[in-house]
């Protein structure tokens, strides 16, 4: 995910709502809607001087749909972002007290609710401290906005549209530039924008241009997290974005050519293998502790997708329900995918988020824990720059790897995804259809 943010107070109160319906369990009814703000605490700088600003705490925007509690208390959740959910796997309201758990990201929601308020906290795995729930019954009102239409230096600039953020610096992955994708929300103003990495994308950040200060906020929280950008239109034809205090410029891809800029890095070029006419060895534990290798007889003459993630990455979420789809179809004609996790030392001792993780996309095939994921390299010597969660190894029928894909662009990145899962199939059949008799 991005780094975040910091929203003024005053930007956040005009998506808040004027006024709230009362809700109470007590009372018998509880409301489902609610929307608020997390403040997410931001740790001081390492090495920064005694004397320097303190970092300002980070506001996202909240959206939460709850069910009504059956008569054990028994209770559901989801945080909404545009049309994407992300729901709770249990919860419960004792009383006041609710709590949501989003198992497979080993993260829960947990407060009290009064009088039409909840306050509470979001806390667990990967998150360096809690963030601070405010939240109070009621939809988001409609508000007026200016639409994506935004005129600037006295022309008309479209920001809808594919952009292309050109880095300073090559990143750690190698990257020159990133995708920026802005499409047009639910009206009312309202954008989604997705920025596409090698290693995956954002997910949908929403929201819509704030006139006091010339540009457009968009924001996303849900159970991987909060996130934030600033993307403002310049005179110039460009997009500034901000980005964790960093401010970047993005041009449309034909510009971008122009000023002679690298393009993004393509998801096949990113890793490759060292040596093409060796196998890709691995050897872990299901979680059944169970060793399963390359070697395994399910894997001989067949067709394996082996997949590299681990439950902590909001990518490999995105991942799964293809691969899932894939195996379902696939499988009888020859296809197996091996899933290869790295999850942290408290995971490998008790993985119950990868166990959440499984039973959330009902995932058939094989999940192995492969280790911790400062340990990919090791335990994946074939791997030629192997640095992205998640990367896809399309093994043939032969035993050798023919292609790599590096990352992920899930559902919202819209075109990109739709191309995706069309490449990876022709890519599928086309391997299926190779010769059936080849042996490992």
């Amino acid at each position: 995910m991005n780094t975040f943010r910091t929203l003024t107070a005053s930007a956040l109160l005009a998506l808040a709502p004027a006024a709230f319906a009362a809700a109470g369990h007590g009372s018998g009814h509880l409301s489902r809607h609610w929307t608020g703000v997390a403040t997410i605490h931001t740790a001081p700088v390492a090495g920064a001087p005694a004397d320097a600003k303190p970092v300002p705490d980070q506001l996202i925007p909240v959206r939460l749909d709850l069910s009504a509690p059956d008569a054990k208390g028994q209770i559901s959740g989801a945080f909404l972002n545009g049309d994407d959910r992300s729901p709770s796997s249990d919860g419960t309201l004792t009383g006041s007290h609710l709590v949501l758990h989003f198992g497979s990201f080993a993260r829960t929601l947990e407060g009290d609710v009064h009088d039409g308020t909840f306050t509470g906290t979001y806390s667990g795995a990967r998150l360096k401290s809690k963030i601070s729930l405010d939240l109070h019954a009621g939809d988001k009102p409609a508000t007026s906005y200016a639409p994506a239409l935004k005129t600037v230096g006295g022309k008309a600039q479209l920001v809808t549209g594919d952009w292309e953020v050109a880095l300073p610096e090559k990143s750690a992955k190698g990257e020159s530039a990133w995708t920026l994708r802005v499409s047009p929300g639910k009206g009312d103003g309202e954008i989604k924008a997705v920025v596409l990495r090698i290693d995956g994308d954002t997910n949908g950040l929403y929201g819509r241009f704030d006139q006091a200060d010339g540009q457009y906020h968009v924001t996303r929280f849900s159970d991987a997290g909060g996130s934030s950008l600033l993307l403002k239109p310049e005179a110039d034809g460009t997009l500034t974005l901000t980005t964790g205090g960093k401010q970047l410029t993005a041009h449309r891809p034909a510009e971008a050519r122009k000023l002679n800029l690298a393009p993004p890095t393509t998801d096949t070029e990113q890793t490759t293998v060292v040596n093409p006419a060796e196998p890709l060895r691995f050897s872990a534990p299901n979680l059944a502790g169970t060793e399963i290798t390359y070697k395994d007889p399910a894997f001989k003459n067949k067709v394996v997708i082996v997949a590299i993630g681990g439950s902590w990455c909001p990518n490999c979420h995105d991942e799964a329900p293809l691969l899932v789809e894939l195996y379902n179809k696939y499988h009888s004609r020859g296809l197996e995918v091996v899933d290869l996790s790295f999850e942290e030392e408290d995971q490998l001792k008790n993985p119950e988020r990868l166990r959440a993780f499984v039973d959330q996309y009902h995932i058939p095939y094989p999940v192995l824990v492969a280790g911790t994921p400062d340990q990919l390299n090791d335990k994946l010597p074939q791997g030629k720059n192997l640095n992205c969660w998640p990367t896809a190894f399309f093994v043939g029928r032969d035993g050798l790897v023919k292609e790599t894909h590096a990352g992920f662009s899930g559902p919202a990145t819209g075109e990109a995804y739709t191309d995706l899962k069309a490449q990876t199939t022709e890519l599928i059949e086309k391997l299926l259809a190779q010769n059936q008799s080849a042996s490992r």
